[in-house]
C-alpha cells in the first residue's frame, strides 16, 4: 500500500470503480446528477458505518471538519446532509445491492477453505433464516408488522463454509420466512438448513426435484408412517433413524417422495430434536450436526446488528433504508476481504474498532491491522 494514501483511501482501494459503474449504469444512476455522484454517496455512506456515526448529521459534520483531505478520499464534490439525504431518498437502492453481490462471489472465493467446518460433506452448506429489525410505524408506514408496531426483515442465505451470505432480501415484517424459498436459486447436491419455520411441504419437493438436499426440523404434530428403522448408536445421541412417509392428504399429496427421520438428544441442552431430510447418504449424527451449524447465521445477524448501523436508520422512506443496508452488507465484505487478501490475524470485530479511528491515518493497512508483537520488558529498569 502507499504510504501516502490515508486508510479510508486504502479500503476504498481494494473496490472496483468499474464493476461499480456498470451498476450504476444499469439501474440509469446517473441520470439528471451532475456532481454529486453515486459514487460519492457511497464513500460518504461507507465512511459513516466504518466510523460507526449516528446521523446523516454526524457524518457530514465529521466529513466538513476534514475538508482539505476529501479529494484523496475520492470526493471531490463537497457532502452535505441535504444533498446525501436526497441522494438516498431517490437514487435506486438496487445499484448498491448489486454491487454487493460482485463482493460476495470475490469473498467467497477467498474464504472457501478457511472455515471451522468440520463436517467430512463435500458439498456447499448454506443455512437460511431471517431477523427482523423493529421501526417506528408512523414514520416507517409502509414496512407494515403488527398494529402497532413496523419492522422489516433481512432473509439470508448463509454459506456455512466462511459464513459469508449468498443471498439477503429484504422485505416487510409481514412476509413470511417461507416465501423466501420461492425467491432462492437452488444449487444442485447443495445442503439447505433452516427451521421449522421454513416446513413447506411442496416448497421441499421444489427443492427435491432441484437435486439438492434440505435438512430441516418437524413440527410436533406431524402425521406419518414408518417405513423402515435403521439401526442406531444411541451413544452419540442418536434415538432413532427412520425412512417415514407422509400421512395426511394434503402433505402426502405435495411431498409423494420418503423421507428421513431422524431423532437426536442434546445432552447439554437436555433437549430432543427431530430432523427431516431428503438425503439418505449421510450419517444420522451427521444430519443433526449439520443443523447444529445453522446457528452460524444466528450468529452473523447478531453481529452485523452490533457492530454495523443497520437498527437506527438515516432515511425515512423504503429506498433510504435499502441502500443503507446493502452499503453496510459491502462495507463488511470490503473488510473482510482486505483481512483474507491482507493475511490479518485479527476478527472483523477487532479491524472495524481499529478503521473506525484510524481514517484518516496514513499508517499502511497491513502495518495497523496486524497484531504487533509485545517487547519484552522484563530486563528493563524499572524506577
Amino acid at each position: 500500500m502507499n504510504q501516502g494514501k490515508y486508510v479510508f483511501a486504502q479500503l476504498i482501494s481494494t473496490l472496483s470503480k468499474y464493476e461499480f459503474d456498470k451498476c450504476v449504469d444499469k439501474h440509469k444512476g446517473t441520470y439528471k446528477v451532475k456532481d454529486f455522484t453515486c459514487w460519492i454517496q457511497f464513500l460518504a455512506m461507507s465512511f459513516g458505518q466504518l466510523t460507526q456515526r449516528e446521523s446523516l448529521r454526524d457524518v457530514v459534520v465529521c466529513l466538513q471538519a476534514h475538508h482539505s483531505k476529501l479529494y484523496h478520499l475520492g470526493m471531490n464534490y463537497p457532502v452535505t446532509r441535504s444533498t446525501l439525504a436526497y441522494a438516498n431518498e431517490h437514487r435506486s437502492w438496487q445499484i448498491y445491492a448489486d454491487f454487493a453481490q460482485g463482493l460476495i462471489s470475490k469473498a467467497r472465493r477467498l474464504y472457501l477453505h478457511d472455515n471451522d467446518f468440520e463436517l467430512e460433506i463435500d458439498h456447499t452448506v448454506y443455512a437460511l433464516d431471517a431477523t427482523t429489525i423493529d421501526l417506528c410505524l408512523s414514520i416507517f408506514w409502509w414496512a407494515p408488522f403488527r398494529k402497532t408496531k413496523a419492522a422489516i426483515k433481512l432473509h439470508t442465505l448463509l454459506d456455512l463454509r466462511g459464513s459469508i451470505p449468498t443471498f439477503i432480501q429484504i422485505t416487510d415484517g409481514k412476509t413470511h420466512d417461507v416465501n423466501l424459498l420461492d425467491e432462492i436459486v437452488l444449487e444442485a447436491a447443495a445442503f439447505y438448513v433452516m427451521d421449522k419455520g421454513y416446513l413447506d411441504f411442496s416448497r421441499l419437493y421444489r427443492i427435491h426435484q432441484a437435486q439438492a438436499y434440505f435438512v430441516t426440523r418437524a413440527k410436533d404434530n406431524l402425521s406419518f408412517e414408518r417405513i423402515y428403522s435403521a439401526p442406531v448408536a444411541k451413544e452419540t445421541g442418536i434415538r432413532c433413524d427412520q425412512t417415514i412417509k407422509l400421512a395426511t392428504y394434503r402433505s402426502a399429496k405435495e411431498y409423494a417422495q420418503q423421507l428421513r427421520r431422524v431423532k437426536y438428544y442434546d445432552k447439554e441442552l437436555h433437549k430432543t430434536f427431530v430432523f427431516l431430510t431428503n438425503n439418505f447418504k449421510i450419517q444420522a449424527l451427521e444430519v443433526a450436526l449439520l443443523y447444529k451449524h445453522r446457528w452460524k447465521v444466528e450468529l452473523f445477524f447478531k453481529w452485523i446488528k452490533q457492530h454495523l448501523k443497520i437498527k437506527s436508520f438515516w432515511g425515512e422512506s423504503e429506498n433510504a433504508v435499502k441502500s443503507q443496508i446493502w452499503i453496510a452488507i459491502s462495507t463488511y465484505l470490503m473488510v473482510a476481504i482486505v483481512k483474507r487478501e491482507l493475511k490479518i490475524e485479527r476478527s472483523i470485530y477487532e479491524i472495524l474498532q481499529i478503521l473506525s479511528v484510524s481514517a484518516f491515518d496514513k499508517t499502511p493497512l497491513n502495518q495497523l491491522l496486524n497484531a504487533a508483537e509485545l517487547q519484552n520488558n522484563e530486563n528493563s529498569l524499572h524506577n
